[in-house]
């Protein structure tokens, strides 16, 4: 019983001593303030643009097709390789057709011997029927064989040329410059069976062709300056015509400027929309058919200063804007806003923000109203407002969807 006891008060005193050390932990550092980004206000007037979701698409998509029937003997291209106007694409084993040009040029021959002898009996039967030594129906007869064999020599002719424009399609050359797709009939295969067999496309790749919608609205404001385009060249570069810009897929801008080549003949009745066309050079051979772009279209500046902010600043959520400023004592205010248009990533605000004011454009996402904040500036965004400052009338970037909905 001792030694139980014994063992009873050595567990409740090392408990005790446990409970003794935990009571004197200390709690953990408050966490620093988190860093975040900021770049200030700024009041300054915005040369508008309208933005539209465009379609690439090659200028030119030249569809390679097999016009005679035959096996497909070779492949004279690597697929996806640029390919020159008149270079060998495919070849269509020509046996059959080298043979049928034979055949044509034996009865070519044939129809010319025979039309030889009727042209020769009719000239010895005229002078004979004018002494009346033979009958005038057998001369008749002598002409009428003339003109039966040299029609029969005309056919024989279309005949041939059409076996020799026949085994000229066993050879299949690019109708143009681009970049040839890939093959989507193999070496071996019997193509041209029934309807002409599309064997790729050639796709000419500069300039390229952008197609996008635009409202029947937006079409009457700018119907007068459409028809101007139908008296242009498309090709037409000039600098007073390259107004458009195209925001690529990772949102670089691309470097070549695009004009108008063209506006649709009618406007879609389930979307209300009217396709315009416009082309963009390609020389470097960035752009390929298929993708999608955003086209930015410049609009006439409302005139009156805005303030403005780095695009990045505006957060949105279900139609509601906000911004993060942070005030002079580095706290932090989530403020809802009223937002205008937007131009080379910066975002007019009507309502909520004031020049001066410094606003989160990083780090918006880990800080609460009321925070404590250390905030740095950000060069990338502090330099753009600077830039756009000092240069109002610079190309201008997408307005707001808000802005651009209207007619």
């Amino acid at each position: 019983m001792a030694r139980r006891g014994v063992t009873w008060s050595v567990i409740a005193g090392a408990l005790a001593a446990l409970g003794l050390a935990a009571g004197c932990k200390k709690p953990p550092p408050p966490l620093p303030p988190p860093t975040v980004l900021v770049a200030p206000a700024v009041q300054q007037d915005l040369s508008l643009t309208a933005e539209f979701v465009g379609t690439i698409d090659g200028y030119v998509n030249a569809e390679i097709r097999a016009r005679v029937k035959g096996f497909l003997k070779t492949q004279d291209y690597q697929d996806g390789a640029f390919v020159k106007k008149g270079q060998l694409l495919f070849t269509i084993d020509p046996s059959e057709y080298i043979a049928a040009v034979g055949k044509a040029k034996g009865a070519l021959a044939r129809a010319q011997a025979s039309y030889g002898q009727a042209k020769v009996t009719a000239d010895r039967y005229r002078p004979l029927a004018a002494k009346q030594a033979v009958s005038q129906q057998d001369l008749d007869d002598a002409v009428a064989q003339q003109r039966a064999a040299m029609a029969t020599v005309d056919s024989a002719k279309a005949a041939l040329d059409e076996a020799q424009l026949n085994l000229g399609y066993c050879r299949i050359m690019s109708p143009v410059d681009g970049v040839a797709g890939t093959a989507l009939v193999r070496v071996g295969n019997l193509v041209g069976q029934g309807d002409p067999t599309l064997l790729t496309t050639v796709s000419q790749l500069d300039p390229m062709r952008v197609t996008f919608p635009i409202s029947e609205a937006q079409y009457m404001r700018v119907a007068s300056r459409a028809a101007a385009l139908e008296k242009l060249d498309p090709l037409d570069a000039g600098t007073d015509r390259q107004v458009l810009e195209l925001i690529l897929a990772d949102g670089s801008v691309y470097p070549h400027k695009g004009w108008f080549i063209s506006v649709g003949r009618e406007v879609e009745k389930g979307t209300g929309t009217i396709q315009v066309q416009s082309v963009f050079p390609n020389p470097e051979r960035i752009l390929r058919p298929g993708q999608y772009g955003r086209v930015r279209v410049p609009r006439p500046s409302e005139g009156k200063p805005m303030v403005v902010v780095p695009e990045g600043a505006v957060k949105e959520l279900q139609g509601t804007f906000t911004v993060a400023v942070v005030g002079p004592d580095d706290t932090v205010q989530i403020r809802t806003v009223e937002v205008g248009p937007r131009a080379s990533q910066l975002w007019a605000i009507t309502k909520g923000v004031s020049a001066g004011d410094r606003v989160i454009t990083q780090g918006a996402q880990k800080v609460a109203e009321g925070q404590k904040v250390v905030a740095q500036p950000d060069p990338s965004a502090a330099g753009q407002a600077a830039h756009r400052a000092q240069t109002p009338g610079a190309p201008a970037a997408p307005a707001a969807p808000a802005a651009d909905a209207g007619g």
